[in-house]
């Protein structure tokens, strides 16, 4: 089986809740050596949903995947001790505790450099390192707000709201994983050494906001709440079918918009003065938006979306998880894997992504049994025996 690219790597997971985490399981997912440290009798946040404290919750099964657990009581300056003698042993460490605690702890970026200075040392913190507000805490919900992300989602005559998933997690695990790579290509391709990766939680929110900030630094323009729609781009918004689903459609360019009046069987609302321009579409939305949805009203969402995709116009029924895991180009892409839990039985789960001709990442393992390589571990690093562990074991450390 071909290696994988990130054959090698040694990767330290010293945190929770949930960008962080799953950082390390991108990096997993495609070769990395990941260790996980986990509080004792506890275990990871994602844990939650388990039969019993600290067991294999569904969550766990793939956001731990990839990953040998140990177990460390970091409350102690015992446990502390014990992790400061496994990182020099690391090419990256992950951690996103609060500043006050990394301070607190010996985990801040100068005393993890002096203990190992080619580390690639990750910290995801709520909002940064620095800053007058390095010391709060945050979660995903929090760093939408902060970002803005939540002040324009939703309807403009009702409140914001957060998006159902956790976006802001999952795109600083991507941020962050882009980050880790880069550092490590500088470490080994150009000859520097390690170095911190400090993202506060919130930024890749809002790196996400597009032009808002230009907009308003040149114009003072605030971009407010649109529901499904952008002002300025027309057609392109949701709408109901026949068989109580919604599609989505997008025919805000020129070419689309004459498309999708030639499968409406409308062709001269082309040359109508309402719509025949960019700018009279933008003025007169809402009377193009009831002529499309009359149309939808008509067809199913399967039979829409295939109508409109058969001429070249981007739609998609608004997918349920009941949708996606039935739907035959997910399974044919291999977006979703199904894997034997152990626990769980027959499951499916997003696999490794993304997509990598020579070197695939892969599902080596489903997320452990909480602290199963807490004595091999301690062992192969830092020597400890027997005796010594089971010491440890008694005293809760770990």
């Amino acid at each position: 089986m071909t290696e994988q690219a990130l054959h090698g790597i040694r990767v330290l997971d010293v945190s929770t809740v949930l960008a962080a985490p799953v950082t390390a399981t991108l990096l997993g997912d495609f070769g990395a050596d990941v260790v996980k440290v986990e509080e004792p009798g506890r275990g990871d946040f994602t844990r939650l949903g388990a039969d019993n404290p600290g067991g294999r919750s569904l969550q766990w099964s793939q956001e731990g995947r990839n990953k040998r657990s140990v177990t460390l009581n970091l409350r102690t300056e015992r446990g502390r001790e014990l992790l400061r003698g496994m990182i020099p042993h690391f090419d990256v460490v992950i951690t996103n505790y609060r500043p006050p605690t990394l301070d607190k702890w010996g985990m801040d970026p100068q005393s993890l450099q002096q203990l190992n200075p080619r580390a690639v040392l990750v910290y995801l913190t709520g909002y940064g390192l620095t800053g007058p507000y390095r010391d709060r805490g945050a979660f995903d919900r929090i760093a939408s707000a902060f970002a803005g992300l939540t002040y324009v989602s939703g309807d403009p005559d009702r409140p914001p709201v957060r998006s159902g998933y956790s976006v802001i997690d999952f795109m600083s695990a991507y941020l962050a994983a882009f980050a880790t790579m880069t550092a490590l290509y500088h470490r080994d391709l150009n000859g520097g050494q390690g170095q911190v990766i400090d993202l506060a939680l919130y930024e890749a929110g809002f790196r996400a906001s597009e032009n808002a900030l230009l907009n308003y630094s040149a114009n003072g323009a605030v971009r407010e709440r649109s529901g499904n729609t952008n002002p300025f781009i027309v057609p392109a918004s949701d709408f109901d079918t026949a068989d109580g689903r919604r599609i989505s459609v997008h025919a805000g360019t020129e070419p689309l918009f004459r498309r999708l009046c030639t499968v409406m069987g409308r062709p001269e609302l082309c040359e109508d003065e309402r719509f025949s321009t960019v700018a009279a579409r933008i003025q007169n939305q809402r009377q193009l938006y009831a002529l499309v949805a009359e149309w939808t009203a008509g067809r199913t969402a399967d039979e829409a979306a295939k109508l409109l995709s058969d001429n070249d116009i981007p739609a998609a029924p608004l997918m349920s998880i009941a949708d996606i895991a039935a739907d035959p180009h997910y399974r044919a892409r291999g977006t979703i894997v199904d894997v034997d839990d152990p626990d769980h039985g027959r499951i499916s789960m997003a696999a490794p992504l993304p997509r990598m001709s020579a070197t695939p990442g892969r599902i080596r393992s489903l997320g452990p049994e909480l602290g199963s390589s807490t004595d091999d571990i301690l062992a192969e690093l830092l020597g400890l025996n027997t005796e010594t562990r089971s010491a440890l074991r008694a005293e809760g450390i770990i």
